[in-house]
């Protein structure tokens, strides 16, 4: 039996204290006899929605199909309907993220890591580099950098739950980053270490951060993000975001390799311009756009990025509390000051626990099967663990119901150890 989160073999030979159904319906967490041990009995309130995937995410709310019925489908992204809703696109991301005038905002192809990819080839190799990495889409640039692009950088690296010493980093360099790690569940705590009056360029890829944290838009040179993060937009769409210092060097530096056409974005030693007013370098699907302008509408309806941060710090709250209630479960970040309110990455810290990967992989198995909770499985490079999203599309509503779920599948799983042992 289990008393206080231990486990008491029993006897094969000692008969079961009760043999029948409860007369009434247990209390969530109430140990109930099953032959010769115990179960947990199911909560009885379920999430009205399990999705929390940490991307694609959830959608909205108030999302439904029908909304988008003026989608431009079958027109011409070039078309004057097209460019509207593009530059619209443009235009409400700049007011609701509070992105300077004199920055220049882009769709670009290829969501976050088209972005990205699009920032590194045209910008780096001017000047030294400084690569920043604490998570496995971090160590992803590393790798583009040094072994394809072969850019003379330094790398510094942190483990799986903590930071690198941002007040480390030579900003003379340009430095390449994340804000908010998606597979770790760590982000930075602000932008104080980067200065104002650096010489290098500061390139972030902040796809889970934007809408939900603060970004110092003086810190930053470049920032990219994609559509389904935050918001719960579709996949393959990205946002490249570039600051004035960022056009300079676009202005007066040739890199020494040759650029697909999807990462031009000069033409004649100047600037394209119109793909930062909508005119996108390739052809993007407009229901997505579509689905990306209604997402914004219903973010002003919670009242803009303070109300999406608010959201989703309440639901990471959520998170964070329960796990300050349980000693077998822990934030894999370290610093509270780093914990994200985004990506919420959890370790099992429970020594009954063998193999952390089997034991979180069939955590993760037994609610996806009781319909609870979805796609919270670890990032298959990350420690074993869940990864449970908290953007503000989640209601707060559904994660404290789904946590009493992830109370049963432990005790479930540790009582399926104790049986097979």
């Amino acid at each position: 039996m289990r008393h206080n989160g231990r486990i008491f073999r029993l006897a094969r030979s000692m008969p079961p204290a009760y043999t029948q159904r409860w007369d009434t319906p247990p209390q969530r967490g109430a140990l109930i006899w099953k032959g010769s041990y115990m179960a947990i009995a199911k909560p009885a309130t379920r999430p009205a929605n399990p999705r929390f995937s940490s991307g694609p995410c959830a959608k909205p709310p108030v999302f439904k199909l029908e909304n988008l019925a003026d989608a431009p489908l079958g027109r011409s992204h070039r078309a004057a309907v097209g460019k509207a809703k593009l530059k619209a696109a443009i235009e409400e991301t700049r007011e609701l993220l509070g992105v300077p005038a004199d920055y220049r905002i882009g769709i670009v192809p290829a969501s976050d890591t088209g972005a990205v990819e699009m920032a590194m080839w045209s910008l780096l190799g001017a000047r030294k580099a400084t690569m920043v990495a604490w998570e496995s889409f971090g160590a992803g640039w590393v790798t583009d950098v040094v072994k394809q692009l072969k850019i003379d950088a330094e790398v510094k690296t942190a483990d799986y739950g903590k930071i690198v010493d941002m007040t480390t980093v030579d900003y003379n360099t340009d430095v390449v980053f994340t804000w908010n790690g998606t597979t770790s569940g760590v982000r930075m705590p602000n932008g104080d270490a980067i200065p104002v009056d650096r010489e290098g360029l500061t390139i972030c890829d902040a796809t889970s951060a934007a809408f939900a944290q603060d970004l110092p838009w003086d810190k930053l040179d470049v920032t990219t993000f994609s559509w389904q993060k935050v918001l719960g937009g579709e996949a393959a769409h990205g946002m490249l975001i570039l600051s004035p210092r960022a056009v300079e060097r676009l202005e007066s530096y040739t890199p020494a390799w040759p650029l697909p056409k999807i990462f031009r974005m000069t033409k004649g030693g100047k600037l394209i311009e119109g793909i930062f007013v909508g005119e996108t370098i390739n052809t993007p699907s407009m229901l997505a756009v579509e689905d990306y302008l209604q997402a914004l509408d219903w973010a002003r309806s919670v009242g803009g990025f303070k109300g999406l941060m608010a959201r989703a710090d309440a639901n990471a709250k959520a998170v964070w509390d329960f796990c300050d209630a349980n000693d077998w479960i822990a934030n894999l970040a370290d610093d509270p000051a780093t914990q994200s309110n985004t990506s919420v990455c959890l370790k099992f810290t429970d020594n009954r626990i063998t193999d952390g990967a089997v034991f979180a992989k069939a955590v993760a198995k037994r609610l996806e099967a009781e319909g609870v909770a979805l796609d919270i499985g670890a990032y298959r490079d990350a420690p074993a663990g869940l990864r449970i999203w908290c953007g503000g599309t989640v209601e707060t509503a559904d994660i404290q119901a789904m946590l009493p779920w992830l109370d049963w599948a432990f005790h479930a799983e540790i009582e399926a150890l104790a049986q097979a042992a």
